[in-house]
């Protein structure tokens, strides 16, 4: 058998790892809240992933920055461009 290639540098921390697994784990037993106070009690697994990661974070773990939509982007600049058009068109009518 071959040996696994090691990544070059792993993504998520060891500290990551374990805080999404408690996470997980209070899920399932039906102890994880989404907040302080008098929140709901999380029921989806994308979000107990989503709180666990967040807890890494503030504690400092290896995570990865949180990932950004290049849509919201592309859609303002055709919004800034047809709104220019328009405006440019008034103009020249008058």
């Amino acid at each position: 058998m071959a040996a696994r290639r090691k990544s070059a540098s792993r993504k998520y921390g060891e500290a990551a790892t374990k805080s999404v697994k408690r996470a997980m784990h209070e899920r399932k037993t039906g102890t994880l809240k989404s907040g302080k106070g008098r929140h709901p009690k999380v029921k989806s697994r994308e979000q107990a992933i989503a709180i666990g990661l967040s807890e890494a974070r503030e504690a400092g773990a290896k995570v990865p920055r949180k990932r950004t939509t290049k849509k919201s982007s592309a859609k303002k600049a055709s919004t800034r461009r047809s709104t220019a058009k328009k405006s440019g068109r008034k103009s020249a009518s008058r």
